[in-house]
C-alpha cells in the first residue's frame, strides 16, 4: 500500500514541476514585454557601469600609491664590512731568505799507512775534541822499519868514524914523506861516503817514524763525528799523497761556529748592494736565524761572504753568514730562515694580509670612501710583519680600508661601514 501511494505522489510531483515550468516560462514573457521591467533592467545596467570605474579607480590607486612601508621593504640594505686606517708602526728595511747549513771545517779520515785496524777510539756520533785517539792500525811493521832505519844510522856512523881516523894517518903520513896526496884523496872519497849514509839513514828514520806515528790517527780538530765505515781487524789501504785507492775510516764536522748559506735573487741583490752603501756601521751585514722548529728570530750571525757572480741557470747569487752555535743545536744540512737587515728602522704603513688583493701583476686595496662609496686602490706592498703586510706605496694614513666583509665590498657599491681594530703581533714571528 505504501508502495502504491508513493508512486501516486511522484506522478503528482513530476505533473506539478511541469505545470510550474510552463508558468514560469509565461511570466518572462511578459516581464519581457512589460514597459516597467524594461526601465528596471536600465537601472541595474547602469549600477554596474558605475561599479566597474570604482573598481578600475581602486586598482589604479593600488598601483600609483603603494604604501611608504611596501616602497622601503623592496629597496636593499647596504651590507655591513668592517674597515680600520692602516697601522703605522717602525719598521726595519729586511730581506728574508731559506738557507741550509754546513760545516766550517769537515774532513775524511783517510790512513796515509796501511795495515790491520786494530783500535777504535770512539763511540759513532761523539762529539771529539783536537787530539783524541780515534783509530790505531797495526804499528808493528813500522816500529821494525823504524828499528831497521836507526841499525843503518849506527852502521853508517860507524864508517864514519873510520873514515875520519884513516883520513887523519893519511895526511899525518903525507906530511912525513911516509904517505902520498893519492892515499889522502882515498880516505876524503870514503869520509864523504860514509857522511852520505848517515844522511840516508836518518831519512829513514824520519821515514819510519813517520809512517809509525800515523798508524794512530787522531782528530784533527773539536767537532762531532759520524759513524765509524771500517771495523777492527779489517786491512786498511793507505797512501801518503793519494798516490793510490785509500780507505775512508770516518768523516768529522765542526760545530761551532757553523756556516748559513743562502742565495739572493738578483732584484734582492741589487736593493742589498744599494742599502749597504748607504750604511757607515756593519748594521748591513747584521742577520737574524730562526731554525725549522722555532717562531721567532732569537739567533744572529754575521754575513761574511758575498759571491763573486751571479749563477746564469738561477739568476742568484751565493751568500754565507757565520753563526755562533754553542749549544750545538744547528747541525750542518738542516735549513733556517734568515733575515737581513738592510737600514734603520722608518715610519711604515700595515693591513691584514687578508685586506690585499692580488689582481693579475698588481694588488688591490678595498677602502671606503666619506659617501660610503667602496674604492679599489692599487698598492705596492712588502714583507709581512707582526702578522701584517707592509704597504710600500698607494695608500693614505687616512684610508679607511676594509678589513672584514671584504667579499660583500663591492668596487663602486654602496656599503655600511663599522669601526674596526688592527694589532700588531710579535716581531718575533
Amino acid at each position: 500500500m505504501e508502495d502504491g501511494n508513493n508512486y501516486q505522489n511522484l506522478e503528482t510531483l513530476d505533473y506539478s514541476t511541469e505545470i510550474d515550468r510552463d508558468e514560469a516560462t509565461s511570466n518572462s514573457d511578459t516581464i519581457a514585454t512589460s514597459p516597467a521591467k524594461k526601465s528596471r533592467v536600465k537601472v541595474l545596467l547602469g549600477s554596474a557601469a558605475v561599479l566597474a570605474i570604482i573598481a578600475t579607480g581602486v586598482v589604479t590607486a593600488t598601483y600609483f600609491g603603494a604604501p611608504p612601508v611596501q616602497q622601503a621593504a623592496a629597496t636593499p640594505t647596504p651590507p655591513s664590512v668592517d674597515v680600520s686606517v692602516p697601522l703605522e708602526r717602525k719598521i726595519e728595511p729586511r730581506l728574508q731568505f731559506l738557507g741550509q747549513f754546513s760545516a766550517v771545517d769537515k774532513v775524511e779520515l783517510r790512513a796515509q799507512v796501511g795495515g790491520t785496524l786494530v783500535q777504535i777510539g770512539f763511540k759513532d756520533g761523539d762529539v771529539v775534541h783536537k787530539g783524541d785517539l780515534l783509530f790505531v792500525i797495526d804499528p808493528v811493521p813500522y816500529q821494525i822499519a823504524l828499528s831497521h832505519a836507526q841499525a843503518q844510522l849506527e852502521t853508517a856512523q860507524a864508517r864514519l868514524d873510520l873514515a875520519n881516523r884513516e883520513m887523519v894517518r893519511a895526511k899525518t903520513l903525507s906530511q912525513t914523506g911516509a904517505g902520498t896526496e893519492q892515499k889522502v884523496d882515498q880516505r876524503a872519497e870514503e869520509q864523504r861516503s860514509a857522511q852520505a849514509a848517515i844522511d840516508d839513514a836518518q831519512a829513514a828514520i824520519r821515514d819510519a817514524r813517520f809512517d809509525l806515528d800515523h798508524t794512530r790517527i787522531v782528530a784533527p780538530f773539536t767537532g762531532r763525528i759520524g759513524s765509524h765505515l771500517v771495523s777492527v781487524g779489517n786491512l786498511v789501504a793507505g797512501s801518503r799523497a793519494a798516490t793510490s785507492p785509500t780507505t775512508l775510516l770516518a768523516t768529522v764536522v765542526s760545530l761551532d761556529t757553523i756556516y748559513l748559506n743562502f742565495d739572493m735573487s738578483e732584484a734582492d741583490y741589487m736593493k742589498f748592494q744599494r742599502e749597504r752603501t748607504k750604511q757607515s756601521g756593519p748594521l748591513a751585514n747584521r742577520v737574524q736565524i730562526s731554525l725549522s722548529d722555532e717562531q721567532g728570530f732569537t739567533r744572529e750571525g754575521t754575513l761574511d761572504f758575498i759571491d763573486n757572480s751571479l749563477d746564469r741557470s738561477s739568476g742568484t747569487i751565493h751568500a754565507r753568514a757565520t753563526v755562533p752555535n754553542s749549544d750545538l743545536m744547528m747541525t750542518p744540512g738542516g735549513f733556517a730562515r734568515v733575515r737581513l737587515a738592510l737600514s734603520e728602522a722608518a715610519p711604515a704603513l700595515l693591513i691584514p694580509d687578508a685586506s690585499v688583493l692580488p689582481d693579475q701583476s698588481e694588488n688591490l686595496v678595498l677602502t671606503v670612501g666619506k659617501d660610503n662609496i667602496v674604492t679599489p686602490k692599487k698598492v705596492v706592498v712588502g714583507d709581512l710583519r707582526g702578522g701584517l703586510r707592509v704597504i710600500q706605496s698607494g695608500l693614505a694614513a687616512t684610508d679607511k680600508v676594509v678589513i672584514d666583509g671584504i667579499p660583500m665590498a663591492v668596487p663602486g657599491s654602496k656599503v655600511s661601514p663599522s669601526a674596526g681594530s688592527i694589532k700588531f703581533q710579535s716581531e718575533q714571528d
